[in-house]
């Protein structure tokens, strides 16, 4: 693939506005009309809109698949360079591919963000009716703080060195996650929370599904705001991990823009879907590590020694591979004894 963007934002712009407005578009009408009254999620509603955020991410990659087919054959830049009508239907497929592998790697390394909602919605003891609202603004938030890491990582990926450093810090987390232990997750020793709690009176019970409540003519926090504002923290830590290895799969900003975007929309119907089997995936947490100690590798030696870029449909089974086995051998090896963090 060229060094240069091949859907720069300059002329891209349009696109990332009709997206945005898009995702907003169909927020709004999950929490206005599908999600209005407040109810648990259950099993059946979770696995219809897990098919339906998974259904639009791959219509996009089609779509995106054949725009791009009928588009570089077009562009100036590559006709220039004497790129071939099949090289750029090579370079279409390779687009579509880098799309797919990072949804699958974004998906995949959003199952430890589950992990932690399973144990904060617990410590605060928040009703499962009123859990999907948490979730709702909190993936409205990550979303915001997912376009400014984008746009940062987009920046400083022009810089080589960059390079080196974020896949550094990708192997070196992947290494902690194999072989470091557990520590309990502790919401109130959290430094933002008990801040939050210095400036803001926080009331001992929920009141419904409001997160503020103004009583005697003073404002207060509920524990539903508490837990939203650890929720959103938290995603902010795994956006460290997760933006620097899907720009270990592409350096296109808009597959990254997008892939991620739709990989944190399913989140909300992942969590109900598998919350209360988490426990038995213990074989999970190993393979997200090795995943991203693969992408580190990719960005810092196996780019270079597959002559600039490794193999996409190599990344693809790579990943798929590590996925389906650490699942297998989850169902087939019953662990003793649950995680720390269940």
């Amino acid at each position: 693939m060229p060094d240069y963007s091949l859907f720069p934002f300059t002329d891209y712009w349009w696109f990332y506005g009709l997206f945005t407005l898009g995702v907003l578009a169909f927020l709004a009408l999950d929490l206005g009309v599908f999600h209005r009254e407040a109810h648990e999620v259950g099993v059946k509603e979770a696995l219809t809109w897990s098919i339906v955020w998974i259904g639009l991410a791959m219509a996009f990659c089609f779509g995106l698949w054949k725009y791009a087919a009928w588009k570089l054959p077009q562009d100036p830049r590559l006709l220039a360079e004497g790129m071939t009508a099949a090289q750029a239907a090579a370079l279409a497929d390779q687009t579509a591919l880098e799309f797919l592998t990072g949804f699958v790697v974004e998906k995949s390394l959003s199952v430890d963000n589950i992990f932690v909602f399973v144990v904060v919605f617990s410590y605060f003891a928040i009703p499962p009716k009123y859990q999907h609202r948490v979730l709702f603004y909190g993936i409205l938030g990550a979303l915001v703080f997912r376009i400014i890491f984008i746009s940062i990582g987009a920046a400083l990926m022009q810089l080589h060195w960059v390079i080196w450093v974020f896949g550094g810090f990708l192997i070196l987390t992947g290494l902690k996650i194999l072989f470091a232990p557990e520590k309990p997750i502790e919401p109130d020793r959290n430094p933002i929370i008990r801040l939050l709690r210095r400036l803001i009176p926080v009331t001992p019970q929920l009141h419904g599904d409001r997160f503020f409540l103004r009583k005697d003519g003073v404002l207060y926090a509920t524990p539903l705001l508490v837990t939203l504002v650890f929720i959103e923290l938290s995603d902010i830590v795994f956006a460290v991990d997760s933006v620097p290895a899907i720009f270990a799969i592409t350096k296109e900003p808009l597959i990254v823009f997008t892939s991620n975007v739709f990989a944190i929309l399913g989140l909300r119907a992942l969590f109900f879907l598998l919350a209360g089997v988490m426990h038995r995936f213990w074989a999970l947490k190993y393979g997200l590590g090795l995943i991203l100690i693969f992408v580190g590798l990719k960005m810092v030696w196996l780019n270079e020694a597959f002559g600039g870029k490794f193999p996409v449909t190599w990344s693809l089974g790579i990943i798929g591979f590590i996925l389906a086995a650490s699942v297998i051998l989850s169902l087939s090896v019953a662990r003793r004894t649950p995680p720390a963090s269940a």
